[in-house]
């Protein structure tokens, strides 16, 4: 028996609950899946999961056998990744990454295609949410994100500017006026990020900050989402020019106050520790910084 292997199934079922799941995410039968599940059992000398048609449920034994197979595929998989190169240098194994939504529509996808053409032995998983997560727990590599103050419990490699504008639609525009000062925001509907400015927007030109109330009759934590509704003609957005950019050029959205500048923050690539960074994960962040080197968006 691959104990490795069956380690790695055993876990996956202990975490989903479910044989079927397992053999759908694993890539193999359901009764291979629980031919592994028995042959730990036997193994161990144990009954690790107790079965019903409902559920699958860990038994004493089994919350113990979990832990330590946990603890073993994180070594393996650490194993792997710090000698993730082949015998003629190539790398490989695989990344675990995290970002924005936005920023993966818009401009990681596209770099991640184009690196993994470089290194066609390499695999990335990412994980594209807006909330903030445990890098060491969920295993992640190599988080993207944009902040006017990281972590500081992270170690911070910026990789460019992030600069903000407003926008809004040609229709609407033409239906409810363009504003002409920061005030007049306040007469319009203004579509807000849920976890930045959602009911204060601060512009500025030269020495002089305005810091306007807005009204938003729809927030979310999602800037692409955002934008769909300024393209609709669903209001005034404050948004990302990485993601908005291509709308402004073709005349799709139009930007609003544009003599006005909103906050600047940066982009970074965050990462737990630089004492554990494989070969891979170097590699990456070489590459991000040079290919968004002087904000190409």
């Amino acid at each position: 028996m691959d104990r490795l292997t069956a380690m790695r199934v055993f876990a996956e079922v202990a975490t989903s609950g479910s044989f079927s799941a397992t053999a759908d995410k694993l890539d193999m039968s359901r009764a291979m899946v629980t031919r592994y599940v028995a042959e730990m059992e036997q193994w161990l000398q144990a009954r690790l999961l107790q079965r019903t048609t409902r559920s699958v449920t860990l038994t004493d034994a089994g919350e113990l056998a979990l832990r330590r197979c946990q603890q073993m595929l994180a070594l393996t998989t650490d194993l792997e990744e710090e000698t993730a190169t082949t015998a003629e240098g190539e790398l490989r194994g695989q990344l675990r990454l995290t970002c924005s939504v936005s920023f993966a529509y818009a401009q990681l996808g596209a770099a991640i295609a184009e690196f993994l053409a470089q290194h066609p032995q390499l695999k990335i998983d990412l994980d594209a949410s807006e909330g903030s997560l445990n890098l060491v727990e969920r295993r992640i590599d190599l988080a993207i994100r944009i902040s006017a103050e990281p972590d500081p419990m992270l170690i911070g490699r910026p990789l460019a500017q992030c600069d903000s504008v407003l926008v809004a639609s040609p229709a609407y525009l033409a239906a409810h006026g363009r504003p002409q000062q920061p005030a007049d925001l306040v007469r319009h509907r203004c579509l807000s990020y849920a976890n930045f400015g959602k009911s204060v927007w601060q512009l500025s030109r030269g020495d002089v900050v305005e810091r306007v109330g807005v009204t938003s009759p729809f927030s979310a934590n999602e800037a692409t989402t955002l934008m769909r509704a300024a393209l609709a003609g669903g209001g005034i957005a404050l948004q990302p020019t990485y993601l908005v950019n291509p709308y402004l050029r073709s005349g799709e959205l139009q930007a609003v106050l544009p003599g006005w500048d909103l906050p600047v923050m940066t982009i970074y690539a965050l990462y737990p520790s630089r004492r554990h960074l494989s070969p891979a994960v170097r590699a990456l962040l070489d590459f991000l910084v040079q290919r968004f080197e002087g904000v190409p968006w």
